[in-house]
């Protein structure tokens, strides 16, 4: 960018992105407290086309396109990602520069007031509970059968306010975007691991960068999240799954360096699952010394060794995983999923 000390940071323009935006923005300002920051916003394809579920549309990258273009232009220095809408393939020359600490990753039920109290297992049958994921939808079915569920689209102010127009009777959205906007008070309940598994990445920001520019925000890497979403990232990744595909994972980094990994996939109406669970070590001191290479790009991530932890091993863990779910059968239910919903 012109003059050396402003970062001009894309970001998309609904309220929840330049709150996001922000949030990133006041790391940086710790590690460069001289540096001007200039917000540009655009919209991509997923903003405007509103009127489609997601994977109807039939592009990949719906959230990050345009931004991207911007990055590989030197129209931005930096872009501010949720990292779930993140493609597991980034265009060439471009990285994720860091990944920031996690919020909470679960998924959260916000219903119409006058359902005030109840949850999805206690909801009368035929409720209508809104979601634009078929990650989310597939879990509904299988879970709550008695429940009807129907995409909902637009951004989160637009949701709620369908919601409480009482178009539906709940909808469900990542409790991280529910914290970051304020709404805490509309949360009727946080759904459990065995209730709902969560989507790559979710509740993570990340910065996807220039790859020449990775030293530059590196500082703000949090080692744990970062290898959780590794792992769960190389799983996806491996599936072939986009941000759109029925696949959804739990996953948590102890402190004696034991990393779990648990990852699903099911078919578009829930009745088809595989799921299952995995872990490994990836604390360095349990691998040989000389075993960290600098510059190993792994799903858009750049450099081997992330503070005292070893990333061969994450990605390995969500691989393995992968490949685990595809001798069972998961591309298939992948497949499947992903042409009924393109019709």
């Amino acid at each position: 960018s012109e003059g050396k000390n402003v970062f001009k940071v894309g970001s998309r323009k609904s309220e929840l992105a330049l709150i996001q935006t922000n949030i990133v923005i006041e790391e940086l300002k710790k590690i460069y407290p001289n540096h001007f920051y200039e917000i540009v916003t655009m919209d991509t394809i997923g903003d405007q086309i509103l009127d489609k579920p997601l994977p109807k549309i039939g592009q990949k990258s719906l959230f990050t396109r345009e931004l991207e273009t911007a990055l590989l232009n030197d129209e931005v220095d930096l872009l501010v990602h949720s990292l779930k809408d993140m493609p597991t393939a980034l265009p060439s020359g471009l990285a994720i520069g860091a990944i920031l600490e996690r919020e909470d990753s679960r998924d959260a039920l916000l219903l119409h007031p006058k359902h005030r109290g109840l949850t999805l297992a206690s909801l009368s049958e035929n409720s209508i509970i809104g979601t634009s994921s078929l990650r989310r939808a597939a879990q509904l079915k299988r879970n709550f059968p008695k429940l009807i569920v129907k995409d909902i689209r637009g951004n989160l102010q637009t949701r709620l306010r369908k919601l409480n127009q009482g178009l539906y009777d709940g909808i469900i959205l990542a409790v991280a975007g529910v914290h970051r906007m304020g709404w805490e008070d509309r949360i009727s309940q946080i759904l459990s691991e065995t209730e709902m598994l969560y989507a790559v990445g979710q509740g993570a920001l990340a910065i996807e960068c220039r790859k020449k520019d990775c030293s530059l925000f590196s500082g703000l890497y949090h080692v744990d999240t970062a290898l959780c979403c590794i792992a769960e990232r190389s799983l996806l990744n491996t599936l072939g799954g986009g941000c759109s595909a029925p696949v959804a994972v739990h996953s948590r980094l102890d402190s004696d360096g034991t990393q779990y990994l648990t990852a699903a996939v099911w078919s578009l109406d829930g009745r088809e699952t595989l799921q299952k669970s995995a872990s490994t070590t990836v604390a360095k001191q349990d691998l040989q010394n000389g075993d960290c290479l600098s510059e190993v790009s792994f799903c858009g991530i750049t450099e081997d060794c992330i503070g005292k932890y070893y990333i061969r091993q994450a990605v390995k863990l969500g691989v393995d995983l992968a490949n685990n779910l595809i001798e069972k059968g998961a591309l298939k239910i992948i497949e499947d999923a992903k042409n009924m919903s393109e019709r």
